[in-house]
């Protein structure tokens, strides 16, 4: 009896609860702010993986690493070697060799005056208009951050002789943070509006409309707090804050919809106030709790990926669910409890009476039922059509190309690749960490393996470098392709598979990319199964049916498959990109699904839930199962479908993002969501479960003891019941949602 006692006690320290809400409210905001100092770019690398030791080893044995800031010079009206364009590139060179933090400087200037004319050919461009100098910035995330601030308001602009342009690993990453930024307060600005007039529009009233307001607010400050606390411990992506933000706004108004409506649902059974708050606890309170853990379950997956940036969402998004849980099943009731009957209040919908079977969603469910084969046959069919897209998925990492054409690093990135023969903001490094260049065999080695990676195709040059102590080598390599293209992993393989006679590990962003593929790959099985597990566990303990979770499970994966195909139809085909304001590189964030499914599937989950609740609930009222799935879908659907509607409106305003993965990402999720509460929810659930029959509700005689003695139970409707008329739908006189049912049991009155 949790929930039976948990509505008392909002009930009764109703006063109380709302003071500490407002509390926490106001500390989560203060601490909250401190939340983007903590997020980090990056985290898309496997620490244990190959790429990612040689990058460290390079950093701790050689002092070196990947160049991370480019300046790419162009002459203004002549050539990269006019006296005065040398003079100002050999100006440029000083100015960053000094700057504070940069190592590793290579400059076309400083290379020609050291080695003649035709010393750093690769640092200058075909029609010799421009050159370039790359550089490293060495410290902490936040040096570097800083350092390069710096460097740019020193180096950036026209220059008279010369313009400079700043591209490289840190403007890129500079530019999408600001661009993460800005986007989430856009999408916010888009967003925040539509949301509040939806609600209006689907509560039929302004007191209703405005109490989902308070879970938000728990919701998104507690999403902060939550950022700001673990970025605090761990390593977290600031990629995260988009999730967290649009999730946690969009789970607070999807569970305040079911927490309000069915106390106004239960205020038209006869209850007063606060029994009314009580019973809605222990129904909607329950499911709504229990939907949660569906979603945390589904994103407590990522945590057996090593990328952090898989890690961070769960992190962050499992704080967040159940922070908006707990407001919705706690503070929101303890709310009701003081707004009372005036929740109705400055309602505009006229009175209407419904009869139970009347309304659409009854009308469709029983349609649907009397023909379950072809519905569902047809249905399937459109659904694998949509996804056999992602059957020629192209895995990848964010590029360049991820921000807009007008972004100043994607376009410096875009001329190393279209006017230079080889690009040295592309060299990546082969780390040998044991070699004795005194010892002659390891010398002879060496020269040997130097030899024949300069051989292979697209390696412009190859460079020894010795470790300070003597012990240890690493390769420089300048390719002639873009690393993060099909052939630049070619040439990563191409290297791997060489036998050099020593150990040597390939860093470098395209070796980064194979080893990503190979962690998540390892561990999707593990992640799926358990996601699997989870979500039949939880939905056993709370139905006690076998076939109801496995059900469950088919018809999410039938849902996502359609969402997956829309996905590289859209984002790695390019159908659309003009459109929507982004370029199509032929490849998706090899990251992206697997993120994308976990949240899916477990918000596909929070409507099965919901549905599946209700349906039980009349099943153990009437034992008949196909009344009982036309009644949950008629006192759902609406619900269900505003709720999908109004979680999709804070996704979709994600795809205002200046970023491409992350404008994947909101629509994605948008076009899931909406797919979910319509075609599985309104199709296929009344199709297979007419089916099914009554089987719908069967497990085996040990499951059921299983279920009797660890599931989840809570009290049956009060035992005091008599059957009266009640009149409209789930508000009766003011209006609302769902379709009413006024032959149905009224309770009028709350044992203790």
């Amino acid at each position: 009896m949790f929930f039976t006692n948990l509505g008392r006690f909002t009930v009764r320290r109703r006063r109380l609860v709302l003071a500490l809400t407002v509390l926490f409210i106001i500390l989560a905001g203060v601490f909250g702010t401190g939340a983007f100092g903590k997020l980090q770019g990056g985290g898309f690398d496997d620490p244990s993986a190959e790429s990612t030791r040689a990058h460290d080893l390079l950093e701790t044995q050689f002092g070196a690493g990947d160049p991370n800031i480019v300046l790419l010079v162009s002459a203004n009206g002549g050539s990269v070697d006019d006296v005065a364009a040398t003079e100002a590139g050999l100006v440029l060179t000083n100015q960053l060799t000094a700057s504070d933090g940069v190592t590793q400087v290579l400059s076309y200037w400083s290379a020609v005056e050291a080695g003649g004319s035709e010393a750093g050919a690769e640092l200058r461009s075909r029609d010799d208009t421009k050159a370039i100098i790359v550089a490293r910035i060495d410290g902490t995330e936040d040096e570097i951050a800083d350092r390069f601030d710096a460097i740019e308001a020193q180096l950036d602009g026209n220059r008279g002789a010369v313009d400079v342009e700043i591209g490289g690993e840190q403007a890129v990453s500079k530019e999408i943070g600001e661009l993460i930024q800005s986007g989430l307060a856009t999408a916010e600005a888009i967003s925040l509006p539509i949301t509040l007039v939806l609600l209006v529009v689907v509560f039929g009233g302004l007191i209703a409309a405005g109490l989902p307001l308070l879970v938000a607010l728990i919701s998104v400050a507690g999403t902060f707090l939550s950022l700001f606390l673990i970025g605090s411990i761990t390593d977290v992506s600031i990629y995260s804050i988009n999730l967290t933000t649009a999730l946690g706004l969009g789970l607070a108004i999807d569970y305040s919809l079911f927490i309000v409506t069915r106390y106004r649902e239960e205020l038209d059974h006869g209850l007063n106030e606060h029994d009314a708050v009580v019973r809605t606890v222990e129904t909607a309170g329950k499911t709504v709790a229990f939907s949660a853990l569906v979603v945390a379950a589904s994103l407590l997956a990522l945590l057996v990926f090593p990328l952090y940036f898989l890690r961070s969402f769960a992190y962050a998004g499992i704080s967040v669910v159940l922070v908006a849980a707990a407001g919705a099943v706690i503070a929101l009731p303890a709310l009701l409890a003081v707004v009372g009957k005036r929740v109705n209040r400055f309602s505009f919908r006229k009175h209407r009476t419904v009869v139970e079977g009347a309304g659409f969603w009854h009308r469709l469910a029983h349609g649907l039922m009397r023909r379950p084969i072809p519905v569902a046959v047809g249905t399937i069919a459109v659904l694998l059509v949509l996804g056999a897209p992602f059957l020629r998925v192209n895995f990848g990492l964010p590029t360049t190309t991820a921000l807009p054409s007008s972004a100043e690093s994607r376009q410096v990135s875009e001329q190393l690749a279209a006017d230079f023969d080889a690009n040295s903001s592309e060299s990546f490094a082969i780390v040998a960490p044991d070699v004795d260049i005194v010892d002659p065999d390891d010398a002879a080695a060496i020269d040997a393996y130097a030899a024949e990676v300069s051989a292979l195709d697209g390696v412009a040059r190859v460079d020894t470098v010795a470790a300070p102590e003597g012990v240890g080598v690493y390769f420089s390599v300048t390719p002639s392709i873009v690393q993060r293209s099909e052939a630049g992993e070619q040439l990563v393989q191409n290297i791997r598979d060489l036998s050099p006679g020593f150990d040597a590990g390939v860093q470098g962003s395209a070796a980064q990319l194979i080893d990503t593929k190979a962690a998540i790959a390892d561990r999707l099985p593990l992640a799926l199964a358990l996601i699997a597990l989870f979500t039949f566990v939880l939905l056993f303990l709370v139905f006690g049916s076998l076939l109801v979770p496995i059900k469950a499970i088919v018809l999410n994966l039938l849902s996502l498959t359609a969402t997956f195909g829309a996905m590289v139809w859209i984002f790695q085909d390019g159908n659309g990109s003009s459109w929507l304001g982004f370029t199509a590189d032929g490849t998706i964030d090899v990251s992206m699904p697997i993120l994308m499914f976990c949240i899916a599937f477990g918000l596909s989950m929070d409507y099965e839930v919901f549905l599946l609740s209700r349906i039980k609930e009349e099943y153990d009222r009437t034992g008949d199962n196909t009344h009982s799935v036309a009644m949950g879908l008629e006192r759902t659907g609406r619900i269900v479908t505003a709720a999908a509607g109004l979680l999709a409106v804070t996704f979709v305003a994600f795809g205002v993002s200046g970023v491409s993965f992350i404008k994947m990402f909101g629509l994605g999720l948008a076009l899931a969501v909406v797919m979910d509460a319509t075609i599985i929810r309104g199709l296929l659930v009344p199709a297979f479960m007419r089916l099914a029959g009554d089987a719908n509700w069967w497990a085996p005689a040990w499951m059921k003891r299983i279920h009797n003695k660890f599931g989840i139970h809570e009290g049956d409707r009060p035992a005091h019941v008599v059957s009266t008329p009640v009149s409209d739908s789930i508000r009766g006189s003011d209006g609302g949602l769902g379709d009413g049912d006024d032959r149905d049991l009224v309770t009028v009155g709350h044992p203790d």
